[in-house]
Formats: structure tokens, sequence, C-alpha cells
């Protein structure tokens, strides 16, 4: 077995390309599909919301602290598709009760969850371990492990259901997707709350892939690119170099991987900036040699 790099040989994009368009490779992937988006009042999130709704999903139900903020995304996604019914509700993922709460919102509204997005994300300053306050350091776990821990546990059993029901008519469904980074592959001075609770992101992802892969579950965690988001200006200024990713290029990507052209790499880390069709070709090579999950190689 050859020994593969942690970073693939593929081309690089930076903005949407057709493959991974709503409106023209992906027009109509989404249709019928209700999308829960958590993380929804800006940036990343807030494009995936209006990416599904390009796509023709049927229901959108987004999910952040903000209520005037989810109002301003739930007016962008009925501007992309006034199809596309929405709704949302104010939520901490932080906290079990609240997240619970808000799928069974979405159940009881929309009949159903087809994709679940775990967007929500924190970055705090960049501290030596030594120097570091212990509730900040820990805040990065809160955020972007548990929450992405609340939103997978809640959301797993109607993702199930909608698996069995789509698989009835021969079509894919219960998609899950994690929110990593790029970062998760790197040990950088002072990043360790974020970086060390991103690698984990991609181990829980394995291990939702492996509890459920009986239940037609397909999870993904996934890098977005780097985009200026608030989020990604928490970053050293030294590091604002790399925030040349559009939002657009993230909320594509995950309408491609919930499309079902992707679920043979179900339960890997894969990031949005990578070529869909050079991922696709290979297939054979990512799958024989167990590629883009958390190993040692010896």
């Amino acid at each position: 077995m050859t020994i593969q790099t942690q970073f693939p040989d593929f081309s690089e994009h930076h903005v949407p390309y057709d493959a991974i368009d709503p409106t023209t490779g992906l027009k109509d992937s989404a249709r019928g599909k209700v999308v829960l988006v958590a993380g929804a009042s800006r940036g990343i999130g807030q494009a995936t919301a209006v990416a599904f709704a390009k796509a023709g999903a049927k229901a959108v139900f987004l999910l952040a602290r903000s209520e005037a903020a989810l109002e301003e995304t739930k007016a962008l996604v009925t501007e992309a598709n006034p199809e596309t019914e929405c709704a949302y509700a104010v939520c901490d993922v932080t906290q079990a009760g609240e997240v619970s709460a808000a799928v069974e919102a979405c159940k009881a509204r929309f009949g159903a969850i087809d994709v679940a997005d775990a967007n929500a994300g924190y970055l705090g300053p960049w501290v030596k371990i030594g120097e570091s306050d212990p509730d900040g350091w820990w805040r990065n776990w809160e955020v972007n492990m548990r929450g992405a821990y609340h939103v997978a546990r809640y959301c797993l059993a109607p993702l199930a259901e909608s698996a069995a029901r789509w698989a009835s008519e021969g079509k894919s469904g219960g998609h899950l997707i994690l929110l990593s980074s790029i970062g998760a592959q790197f040990v950088m001075p002072g990043a360790s709350d974020y970086q060390t609770a991103k690698h984990a992101i991609n181990r829980l992802c394995e291990f939702v892939q492996n509890d459920h892969e009986a239940d037609g579950i397909k999870c993904f965690a996934i890098h977005p690119g780097g985009v200026a988001t608030e989020l990604g200006h928490n970053m050293p200024e030294g590091m604002h170099q790399y925030l040349v990713d559009a939002p657009e290029l993230a909320a594509g990507f995950v309408v491609w991987l919930s499309s079902g052209q992707a679920d043979w790499a179900r339960g890997r880390y894969l990031s949005a900036t990578w070529d869909v069709g050079e991922i696709e070709a290979r297939k054979e090579d990512i799958l024989e040699n167990d590629l883009f999950v958390n190993r040692m190689r010896a």
C-alpha cells in the first residue's frame, strides 16, 4: 500500500463552478428535501441555506442564536426560491435541550429532516496553552465539537427515516455534514483549542458512520475553504491572506455531498476546495487505501 500525503494534488477552486452550482449542475438535486442548517445566521451557513433553496429544496429550517440574523437569512432563502418553505428556531447549539426542541420543531413543521448541516463554529484568540484562559479554551470545544455532536445526536433518527424513505424510491437521503477545517491537519502555535476540536470533528464523523452505517446515514466532515467570515478574521493577521474562498463554494459543495453523488466517500474528511470530478476519479484509490480519515501510518 502506498502511503499518501495528507494534502492530495487535486485542482483547487475558490468560487463555485458548474458541477457544484445549485442552479446548473445541481439543479433540482434537493427537490423534495427538508434541510436543517445550524449556524445559519451569516457566512457559510447562510450561503448553504440559500444554495439548497436554489437547488429546489422543499424546505429549509434555520438554527442560530440571533433572531434578527435568522430573519435576514430567511428573506434570502425566499428570494432565492419562493417555492422553498423556510422557518427557523432561535437556538444555541451548545444546549442539548434547545437543539432537541429545534429538531422536533422542524419535524413538526415539515415532516422530516433529509439533510442536517452542523455549521455553527467558534474561534477565539490564538494563545499558547500555558497562557490560555481555561474557559476560553474550552469554549472552542463547546461550540465546535459539542455543538456538532448535539446536531448529530438529535438529527440521526430523522435522518435514518429519510434514508429509508428515499432508498425505497431508489434515491439517496440521510446526509449529515459536520464543519471541520484544514486546521485539523496542522499543529500551529496558539491554535490548540480550535485545531484539536476540528481534528475531533473528523473522528466524530467516522464514529457516526461506523455506528449508523446500517441506518443509511451518510456523514461527511468538510473543510469549507478559507472564507473571510467574522470567524476567519479572528485568526492572526498573517493568516488572513488565505481567506480567499467564497462562502458559496462550501455551500455548493454541501449540496453536492447531499445529492448522493459522493455517498461512496461517506465517513471521510473532504475539502470544498477540491475539484469534485477529480475526487470521483480517485474513488478506487480512496477506498482501497482508506484515505481522508484520521489514521497513523507505519
